[in-house]
């Protein structure tokens, strides 16, 4: 029978968490769009909607994505402690920033639900950019994650450079038909 290889669990758990706290903040972000587009409706449908995208934000946010974040924070520190050489190592350095970068978002993700409950949200084409940026940032983690040392950095910066700039195409197409 084989041994229990922790470094495998850990690793596992940081995925699920991982997956977990992507898709909460897609659901999140997307929620308050729809948030935002209720603000002009006429009355009682907009004080349902608001109420009810309210109350969605806030499961979302505490039900998906905090525990998620603990998950992947844990088990992301654990397969470090199993593993303490690569936070010698670029790739993981240049991982870890990502990886504070999409905890600020998150956190960041909170101050906007509360915006929007005070009815002072921004427009829905800035969540729909906003909706962007986790997409970015995991494009950018997922590549240092699989390519580690072997990564070329010019072509990881390059490629999310110009990846962000079609993002930012896209959403100015949609502004314009907005």
């Amino acid at each position: 029978m084989e041994t229990l290889n922790w470094y495998s669990v850990a690793k596992a758990m940081h995925l699920i968490g991982m997956v977990s706290w992507m898709a909460g903040l897609f659901y999140l972000v997307r929620l308050m769009v729809y948030h935002t587009e209720a603000f002009p409706r006429p009355e009682p449908e907009r004080d349902i909607l608001l109420r009810q995208f309210n109350l969605m934000e806030w499961k979302v946010y505490k039900i998906i994505l905090k525990p998620a974040v603990v998950i992947s924070w844990v088990f992301g520190t654990l397969m470090l402690v199993l593993q303490p050489a690569w936070l010698e190592q670029g790739w993981m350095l240049a991982k870890l920033v990502f990886v504070l970068l999409l905890t600020g978002y998150t956190y960041y993700c909170q101050v906007q639900i509360r915006l929007l409950e005070s009815g002072n949200g921004r427009s829905s084409i800035f969540y729909r950019a906003m909706n962007e940026v986790p997409t970015i940032i995991l494009v950018a983690a997922v590549f240092l994650a699989v390519f580690k040392t072997r990564i070329n950095w010019w072509y990881l910066f390059g490629g999310v450079a110009a990846f962000s700039a079609l993002i930012g195409l896209a959403i100015r197409r949609v502004a314009r038909k907005s």
